[in-house]
């Protein structure tokens, strides 16, 4: 179990972070997918409350990173903040991303894949890669492995396990598992393992004219975040990195800009605690720096305590297929052993 089991859903990151603070201070710290009124910007604030050695911001729109960073620097002008404009919806940008990030440092010690997005029409990454599953999965699968050598080396003077991965997942994961055989939602029948939860409540039943629903493309893509950190906690601790996936809670953010009023009462309807920004990247920061968690524990956090994914999300064979089917759309190998 984590080290504070007094943590919870009310929990702010703040006070994570405090706490934490020794295995914070002096670390290179890279997230993605910073933003105002995104959780993003709350774990940002929460990490340089602790003189982080360098955080570095990967994100679209440096002026909306700016709008983050600025009060940070004004609060903290001790703090080394670097920005790197990362696409993840865009393989090119990736790989342009990743050798960014090589050039201002030779190690990261925490990596959050904070970044996703929810759509609720039919789009496509420059890849042809249904847009969910290419930005929410594809992306944080290409950028980590990019990064792995800089993980390596952060973990070379570390405890094993105190360098991290975090990768954020979603609660809605439960609603579809891995469609193996329709990863762009171009079908309309699948195999029934491979079928999403039916019937799906009021407007979360909602498809496009052509088929598409973007609530079930999304948890799709959560699923596919909780396999890959999965396959990673197989693999990685031998090189003393440990991987967890979170599901953060709901939190009113800019990831529902998209969303009609229909489905946003949805999910009022559902939704039994939302949080704010500052709780909502709490267990984000447990994942990232609880030493209770530097030996294996749990897959999957929520509440800032380990919980359990759906069992479509915790099945070994389907961690492997997906790692192997992740390497098809970015067109390379990742040899964990090298």
């Amino acid at each position: 179990m984590a080290s504070h089991a007094e943590f919870g859903k009310a929990t702010p990151a703040s006070e994570v972070a405090k706490l934490f603070g020794d295995h914070i201070r002096g670390k290179t710290i890279l997230i993605t997918g910073v933003s105002p009124r995104g959780i993003g910007a709350a774990t940002t604030a929460a990490f340089a409350s602790q003189s982080p050695g360098l955080l570095i911001i990967a994100s679209r729109t440096k002026s909306r990173v700016d709008e983050v960073v600025d009060p940070i620097r004004a609060e903290y002008p001790g703090i080394r903040v670097e920005f790197v404009a990362l696409d993840l919806g865009s393989q090119k940008s990736i790989r342009a991303a990743a050798a960014e990030v090589a050039k201002l440092t030779d190690k990261v010690d925490i990596l959050v894949n904070n970044a996703g997005i929810v759509v609720t029409t039919r789009q496509a990454t420059p890849e042809g890669i249904e847009q969910q599953f290419g930005t929410n999965h594809i992306g944080p699968f290409l950028l980590t492995n990019l990064l792995l050598p800089l993980l390596r080396n952060a973990a070379k003077t570390s405890p094993p396990g105190a360098t991290r991965v975090v990768n954020l997942s979603s609660a809605g994961h439960r609603l579809s598992p891995i469609r193996f055989s329709d990863y762009n939602f171009e079908k309309d029948e699948v195999p029934p393992e491979e079928d999403h939860f039916k019937p799906l409540p009021g407007a979360f039943a909602n498809t496009t004219p052509d088929g598409y629903n973007g609530i079930v493309a999304y948890a799709h893509s959560k699923t596919a975040n909780i396999l890959f950190t999965l396959y990673l906690q197989k693999n990685l601790p031998k090189l003393g990195i440990a991987a967890y996936v979170v599901h953060p809670g709901t939190i009113e953010t800019d990831l529902s800009r998209n969303q009609d009023d229909e489905l946003t009462a949805q999910f009022y309807k559902v939704a039994k605690f939302w949080k704010t920004a500052d709780q909502g990247s709490s267990t984000t920061l447990v994942a990232a720096v609880d030493p209770a968690l530097n030996e294996i524990k749990g897959l999957y956090l929520s509440d800032c305590q380990i919980a359990e994914p759906f069992p479509h999300a915790s099945d070994p064979t389907a961690a492997d297929r997906l790692w192997k089917l992740s390497e098809e759309l970015v067109g390379e190998q990742f040899d964990l052993e090298a």
